[in-house]
């Protein structure tokens, strides 16, 4: 038996086993109640951790008291109503349920794929996850469900589409040729944790900057690689339903179709230009507190779902007028409406979602997962090429049930940082290896957020579509990715490659 018939035998299983669990909404509703009996049992013990945020020791709180319960009782509301990913995806497919809807969408992409070489399809679809990457969560809502678009238009298996764009956007969420607000957030994190025995030395937020865009080199070979080779074969296999309210097929645009697409581009080129000439003043209202349209918190990067929603619904309701496909208001409202139909499911999931990270959150049992998991790595004394890996291997296991890249940065920098500084490892390095490993396992894990989403995606072309599927479709990208993306760095670090902008280092 070959290693490839053993390696499609084992996603096989993994599919088969992850399908056989419940329906995704009930599957958070265990993991509630195992977050419940867990915080129950671990509240009878002590630990002599520390959280470093807080500086007290770590706690574990009975979620079972009636303290607790009634807490999480009184809170389900906001739980839900405030979840982040729910407003995102929402305002988002108001805006993009209209361009399908007046067939906007359709028509933008017989021009791409007119003008684009099928074998390149691929590349182009991660390449655009990467750049969705400065829209914050964007490219959940926007790329994903296109590359399987695409891919479907262009004659190929969408679920494919949908995992180059997934491997794109969230497996390699740390690759990127564009600085995004993540840079900011996890330099403070860092320099903070560095200033712990050094309190004098200063890191460049892009201090991982030359790192991200090399990576995403890396990450388009990789997962081009991966969607042509190992899992677009293995989906063959997988017959698409035949009830898709989608193409299959590229058919040229008609003269109408051309004429209305050419005023929606207009609108969408004269929406964008009149957005930049607003954000180009020193004293634009789009810019943050320091002055800068891209640091985290500017108006600019907290409106970018909003801009996706109007730069979406202008030049749909544009195209719909010209091609005849908008009559009057009804039209743009039917279009709505139809696509938060689409997402009742996801809502659903999303309920239960919402009131598990509140418990698991509350409950401190991922501040102590990650501290103990920190002080093993740190107790082991690895040589520092074998403790990187370790970083990156540990933070990508944590990733699995602590979604939150600033929460898990802020739990693990402060051990991290200081301990690779005293080896003569610098902050840099260390935040490079935390960074591959918080991307390369969020598209394996039920955990993430998002990732019920991209079952919803699947299951429009695939109905019986499970979270095994889509777990057992991603995780040849996160292996590579792992693989790969680790022995980069470190080939970075041996022959002295600058991983971003400059920092002082002045520590011993």
């Amino acid at each position: 038996m070959t290693s490839r018939t053993r390696g499609q035998r084992l996603l096989a299983f993994i599919e088969r086993s992850g399908n056989a669990l419940p329906d995704p909404a009930m599957l958070f509703v265990g993991l509630l109640g195992v977050v419940w009996l867990l915080s129950a049992l671990l509240s009878l013990f002590t630990f002599d951790l520390i959280d470093p945020r807080t500086g007290a020791a770590v706690v574990i709180q009975n979620q079972l008291s009636g303290e607790a319960f009634t807490a999480f009782t009184s809170s389900m509301v906001k739980n839900f109503a405030q979840f982040h990913p729910i407003g995102v995806v929402l305002v988002a497919m108001l805006g993009i349920g209209v361009a399908e809807h007046t067939g906007f969408i359709n028509a933008g992409l017989k021009a791409l794929l007119s003008a684009t070489a099928k074998w390149l399809l691929t590349p182009m679809v991660i390449l655009v996850g990467i750049v969705s990457h400065t829209a914050a969560d964007a490219g959940y809502v926007l790329v994903i469900p296109l590359g399987g678009i695409i891919f479907y238009a262009a004659g190929r298996h969408p679920l494919a589409g949908i995992a180059a764009a997934f491997a794109g956007v969230s497996g390699g969420f740390s690759a990127n040729f564009v600085p995004s607000a993540i840079d900011p957030m996890l330099q403070g994190i860092t320099q903070s944790a560095a200033q712990l025995i050094a309190p004098d030395i200063t890191l460049n937020p892009l201090n991982n900057y030359y790192f991200t865009a090399l990576s995403s080199v890396l990450i388009i070979a990789a997962g081009w690689f991966v969607t042509d080779r190992l899992v677009e074969p293995r989906l063959a296999e997988t017959p698409v339903d035949d009830d898709i309210d989608s193409p299959n097929s590229i058919e040229p645009l008609t003269p109408n179709e051309r004429h209305a697409l050419r005023w929606a581009l207009a609108s969408m080129l004269l929406a964008a230009s009149l957005l930049t000439l607003s954000a180009l003043p020193e004293q634009s209202a789009w810019r943050g507190a320091g002055g800068t349209l891209t640091e985290f918190g500017a108006p600019l990067m907290n409106s970018i779902v909003a801009l996706i929603f109007l730069l979406f619904l202008l030049p749909a309701i544009v195209y719909g007028i010209a091609a005849g496909t908008v009559t009057s208001s009804r039209d743009v409202i039917e279009g709505m409406t139809k696509s938060m139909q689409d997402m009742a499911y996801y809502l659903v999931i999303m309920f239960f979602i919402a009131q598990f990270i509140y418990a698991f959150g509350a409950s401190n049992l991922g501040v102590l997962l990650a501290l103990e998991g920190a002080q093993g790595l740190q107790a082991l004394g690895l040589p520092g090429a074998v403790t990187i890996t370790g970083i990156v291997l540990l933070t990508a296991l944590l990733n699995l049930f602590v979604g939150s890249a600033s929460a898990k940065w802020a739990l693990l920098a402060p051990i991290f940082v200081p301990m690779l500084m005293q080896l003569g490892i610098s902050p840099d390095l260390a935040q490079a290896a935390y960074r591959i490993g918080d991307s390369t396992s969020n598209i394996i894990t039920p955990l993430m957020p998002y990732f019920p989403l991209v079952v919803v995606y699947c299951q429009r072309y695939v109905k019986d579509t499970g979270i095994g599927t889509v777990v057992a479709m991603m995780l040849p990208y996160t292996i590579s990715f792992l693989v790969l993306w680790t022995a980069f760095l470190i080939g970075l670090w041996a022959i002295g490659v600058p991983l971003g902008l400059q920092s002082s280092y002045s520590y011993p």
